[in-house]
């Protein structure tokens, strides 16, 4: 079943629980969804390009839990830990800091980097092997770390 299949499936759930919190991060992840789809000329979106629109509302998910943390309001920390928690059901699997650091190591050999200066060439070409797959602040880590030696 696809992401959305599953979205559609979870909402007639969540409206059958009434369960709010759930129904409010589904219906604002079809809304992405759709607001994709209206942006690409109407064309229906791949199942990767929906993980894109899910992974990017994750990101911004856990912008606002920092903030939220940051400005030390607890009752909107833990609402959005909730939201947050429902959102990470629908993004693709992550891969463990293990596969992530031997993609990099990998890259890094690949493209034949060697100190610092190397960053944004290792990135270029580490990002869209981990698109959907990592959060990209743990792979900058993983390439600051083996760059750094």
């Amino acid at each position: 079943m696809s992401v959305y299949d599953q979205l559609k499936s979870d909402l007639k759930d969540a409206m059958k629980a009434r369960d709010k919190v759930r129904l409010g991060v589904i219906r604002g992840l079809k809304s992405q969804i759709m607001n994709a789809e209206v942006d690409s000329s109407n064309h229906k979106l791949t199942d990767d390009q929906i993980n894109t629109v899910v992974m990017k509302e994750i990101k911004q998910q856990k912008e606002s839990l920092e903030e939220f943390q940051k400005a030390n309001r607890q009752d909107l920390v833990t609402d959005q830990q909730a939201k947050l928690k429902i959102a990470e059901e629908y993004a693709p699997k992550q891969l463990s800091n293990d596969e992530i650091e031997k993609i990099v190591v990998e890259t890094i050999s690949q493209v034949g980097a060697e100190s610092m200066a190397d960053f944004g060439k290792v990135m270029g070409a580490v990002m869209p092997k981990l698109k959907g797959k990592a959060d990209g602040n743990i792979v900058n880590q993983f390439v600051k770390k083996q760059l750094k030696g």
